[in-house]
């Protein structure tokens, strides 16, 4: 009997696999680390088949690890980050920035080479640039394909297909080209609420008129929660499963941890749009719901039916926060490797420092957290990190006193696009916390007294992959549709209610926060 799902969830660092039964329990869970390339500031990349080597090492450590066997496996779902994959006519790897090594085809999606192109985009002022915040990021893949396409000409001649990284595994696994509403919809410029999605005069207009023929990108979407296909025998034999799985509709990771957390509330839409996912890792992205199509400057979306049936989905984010604190680590001359122990350590002494010196601690430090640009709500990917109030204090407490100030300025980030949503007609209560920020409890304290919010930690660490669960088991047969899969599979939560005596402090380091914004814009204008 099929009664089983394996989820797999590819981020920027590793590829996860979980095996989960109808109900959401996760049975057993495998990973395996991805490489990374950067040759260069602002490049990324990643090798593709290394990433599906990682997959198909994790699906069978998974599946072992819960004595499972193929043919109780019903469905298998993939979420990934937004990254570009590039193949040639014969489906073999090209490299995106050329050279004889063809195997690093795949455009990280924290890559931001084509901030130029970005910029074109957002010049042209086209109305598709409605559903992306007004601006276009170096993010998306449009600014990415037409970076290809200006520098990289005869590697753009050779290419036959472009990839979502979630698509190129529904791929890898079926054979389908077949794309998903989700990725094509949120990071392709496709208006799925149009009759023909595909914006012709846009791709003119920025340089890709062929596109879509030379991309092989189909007219249509498959939705969340719809068959891709079944298994090929070649990828059934790689992932140790067998052809009578069924592969659904790949997603983005953030969005899938955003169904992992509020599946619960899919089919409930009023309380739906009073709940707000947060995926924190090594960026961090705010997803909410609505019914209505609801447009705020710097928020990617509305999105049509990028997950749940007959709603709009919004996003807003910032491009570094687990990444920034490793970076913050690795900047200090008393930090290093950023190692899970070097940050345990520093939490520990910064929870011992607020300790003995209370609300003072670290207080005439500010920092604004945009080293990798700003995604929302300021909708800037030049903009820079600002640090004030640096002496010559070079000690390991000098460290946790900068880390803890870009604590307070990442968490700051979210409310800031919070207070926005709001201002874009959107009335949130409730903040759901998932990813890797759960491990930091600097941060979860933050959420909770920073953003003023109820916040819900669900009762696994594993959301993402529970999301990508839900989908591949309506896919599967296991569940009717997204809504019983959420109110079926969701694990529950605990709630975190915010301390009322540290409201006026924070609120205090929001002024200085939105005034350090100001001088910045300020000194930026001085000619």
């Amino acid at each position: 009997m099929r009664d089983l799902i394996v989820a797999v969830d590819i981020g920027t660092g590793s590829a996860r696999a979980g095996v989960f039964d109808r109900s959401g329990t996760l049975l057993a869970r495998a990973e395996r680390a991805i490489a990374m390339n950067r040759p260069r500031e602002n490049f990324a990349e990643h090798d593709s088949e290394d990433i599906w080597n990682a997959v198909c090492i994790s699906v069978r450590a998974a599946c072992e690890a819960a004595g499972v066997n193929a043919e109780r496996v019903a469905a298998l779902g993939f979420d990934a980050t937004c990254s570009l994959v590039v193949r040639d006519h014969d489906a073999g790897q090209l490299a995106v920035s050329g050279g004889e090594d063809p195997r690093w085809d795949t455009i990280v999606w924290l890559d931001h080479r084509a901030l130029a192109e970005a910029d074109f985009c957002t010049a042209t002022q086209h109305p598709v640039l409605d559903h992306s915040g007004k601006v276009m990021s170096p993010e998306m893949q449009m600014p990415k394909l037409m970076w290809l396409r200006r520098h990289q000409p005869e590697q753009w001649a050779k290419a036959s297909y472009f990839f979502d990284l979630a698509d190129f595994m529904t791929w890898k696994a079926t054979g389908s080209t077949g794309r998903s509403r989700c990725t094509i919809t949120a990071k392709w410029n496709y208006l799925a609420h149009e009759q023909d999605g595909w914006q012709e005069d846009f791709l003119e207009r920025i340089g890709l008129p062929d596109l879509r023929q030379r991309g092989s990108l189909p007219d249509e979407t498959v939705p969340v929660g719809a068959p891709i296909g079944k298994l090929s025998a070649r990828a059934a034999a790689d992932l140790g499963l067998d052809t009578g799985c069924v592969v659904s509709a790949g997603m983005i990771d953030a969005y899938a941890g955003a169904l992992g957390v509020l599946g619960q509330f899919a089919g409930e839409p009023r309380a739906l749009e009073r709940q707000l996912a947060l995926i924190g890792g090594t960026s961090s992205c705010v997803v909410a719901f609505s019914r209505e199509k609801k447009f705020g400057f710097g928020m990617w979306g509305p999105y049509y039916e990028a997950v749940l049936p007959g709603h709009w989905l919004v996003e807003g984010g910032q491009s570094a926060t687990g990444a920034l604190l490793d970076h913050i680590v690795r900047l200090h001359s008393a930090g290093g490797d950023p190692t899970p122990a070097t940050h345990q350590r520093i939490v520990t002494r910064v929870r011992e420092l607020r300790a003995t010196e209370g609300d003072e601690f670290a207080g005439r430090l500010h920092v604004l957290p945009d080293f990798h640009g700003n995604r929302s709500p300021l909708a800037d990917p030049h903009g820079l990190g600002v640090i004030s109030g640096l002496s010559l204090d070079a000690t390991f407490d000098s460290l946790c006193r900068l880390y803890w100030k870009t604590c307070v300025a990442i968490v700051l980030g979210i409310r800031h696009v919070i207070d926005k949503l709001g201002e874009c007609g959107y009335a949130l209560e409730t903040l759901h916390v998932t990813g890797g920020h759960l491990h930091n409890p600097l941060l979860m304290e933050l959420y909770r007294d920073v953003t003023g919010c109820r916040v819900v930690v669900p009762k696994t660490s594993d959301a993402v992959l529970l999301g990508t669960a839900m989908a591949a088991s309506v896919a599967g047969g296991l569940h009717a549709d997204i809504a019983a899969a959420g109110r079926g599979m969701h694990p529950g939560g605990e709630e975190l209610h915010s301390d009322p005596a540290r409201r006026a402090l924070y609120d205090r380091e929001y002024r200085r926060f939105l005034a350090l914004y100001r001088h910045r814009d300020e000194l930026e204008k001085i000619v």
